[in-house]
């Protein structure tokens, strides 16, 4: 044999050892899939088998194995041959690797056959929850959640959407409506328990923590709870400050009338006397008119002064019992403000569970609803993917930019932002 027949067939022999390599690595997809895909029940595999005869430097293809098999519910595929093969939970290079292996054990090959496995068709994901068909859909690599939603045909929508639409922004607005006025109620009842209370300070109540405007609406009961008070104080100390008044005009009566039971008794005695010496005809009637005159007049000054103290001391009881009135009525009408406050609030929440309600009905017949939320602050999309990767399906929350996975089941739901 010559050097150049030698030569041409060895290069014959490269160049079919470079197309059975072309043909082990047929599909790039499948070769990167081969580190990290794990194949599944209803996954559709393409297997092709080569061998090698290196007697006369050729290439005998197997196309009797070769073809496409579906991954059966127990996770096998059947082979010519090879029979039951387990490939669930296995990459494509695993699976074609064990094939070789089979087909050398089982005709008692030399050299090792090669065998090509790539995924002919993914299984199925789901799409189900909120959206205009679901069902079964055919997975390609870089399926999202969002455009596995628009092969569902989008979010759910019904004859009647924009009446559904029209319901969502009604209730949505009483809702916004009826969760500014809790807040409000919420500010007021913190003052008003504060106000019962005696508290000097008025804190931002748990339930207005995550509202915007907490603050404002908190500094503005704060100042009305301060007026308030100090108007309230400001009444305390006018009752306070006449009952002293009082009770020093009484102690100034007192006096007064002990000076005058003085004069009584030494213009009783002077009567006495004069009265005496006039029997005797010692003195005159004039003079003892006189002094039955002053004595007269001490007695009525005596009785004035009396009067007077009574009447003090009667506005001194009006006046304790205006304190007491005032004490009991700031009490009484801080009761019956926080009753009504909290009956308001049990009203605001009915309400406020109603339209919430309406809002829900109205995305569970049209989830298209959601567009006339431009800002999400009152209704969400909401995605969860349940994935089993051989421990039991488990759900995740996903956002719709997440990569899906064959198998995966996604379940669209529009829900309520509760606050």
């Amino acid at each position: 044999m010559t050097r150049h027949s030698i030569t041409a067939r060895s290069s014959g022999r490269l160049r079919i050892a470079a197309g059975f390599l072309l043909l082990a690595f047929a599909c790039p997809a499948a070769a990167a899939e081969d580190t990290s895909y794990k194949l599944g029940v209803m996954d559709k595999i393409r297997v092709r088998v080569a061998e090698w005869q290196p007697a006369d430097g050729s290439v005998r293809n197997w196309d009797v194995i070769g073809g496409e098999y579906t991954v059966g519910p127990q996770g096998a595929v059947s082979l010519p041959f090879v029979g039951d093969l387990d490939t669930a939970g296995k990459t494509t290079s695993e699976v074609a690797a064990e094939i070789g292996k089979r087909l050398q054990s089982e005709f008692a090959l030399r050299n090792l056959p090669s065998a090509s496995v790539e995924v002919a068709e993914f299984r199925p994901i789901f799409v189900a929850g909120d959206v205009h068909t679901p069902g079964e859909y055919p997975f390609k690599p870089n399926l999202t959640v969002l455009k596995a939603v628009s092969l569902a045909g989008g979010l759910r929508r019904s004859d009647a959407g924009q009446r559904f639409a029209r319901d969502f922004i009604n209730a949505r607005g009483d809702a916004a409506v009826y969760d500014s006025e809790r807040s409000r109620l919420l500010a007021r009842r913190a003052r008003l328990l504060a106000e019962v209370s005696g508290a000097g300070e008025l804190n931002v109540p748990k339930e207005l923590e995550s509202v915007g405007n907490a603050k404002e609406l908190i500094e503005s009961e704060a100042a009305l709870m301060k007026s308030r008070r100090e108007r309230y104080e400001a009444q305390l100390k006018a009752l306070a400050d006449l009952r002293s008044l009082l009770e020093t005009e009484v102690e100034s009566l007192g006096r007064k009338a002990a000076t005058q039971k003085q004069r009584l008794e030494l213009v009783t005695q002077d009567r006495d006397r004069v009265s005496r010496l006039t029997e005797q005809g010692l003195a005159t009637s004039a003079r003892r008119l006189s002094v039955e005159e002053d004595a007269a007049d001490v007695e009525s000054t005596l009785l004035d002064i009396d009067t007077a103290t009574l009447r003090a001391k009667q506005d001194i009881t009006k006046a304790n019992q205006d304190e007491i009135n005032l004490r009991n009525d700031w009490v009484a009408q801080r009761a019956k403000e926080l009753q009504d406050t909290e009956a308001e609030l049990d009203k605001l929440g009915l309400q406020i569970s109603t339209s919430r309600e309406l809002m829900s009905e109205a995305l569970a017949q049209s989830a298209e609803a959601l567009k006339f939320d431009p800002n999400g602050k009152a209704a969400t999309i909401k995605y969860v993917v349940v994935r089993d990767e051989g421990q039991g399906p488990k759900e995740v929350s996903v956002d719709e930019h997440v990569q899906l996975r064959p198998g995966d089941v996604v379940k669209v739901s529009s829900e309520l932002l509760m606050q």
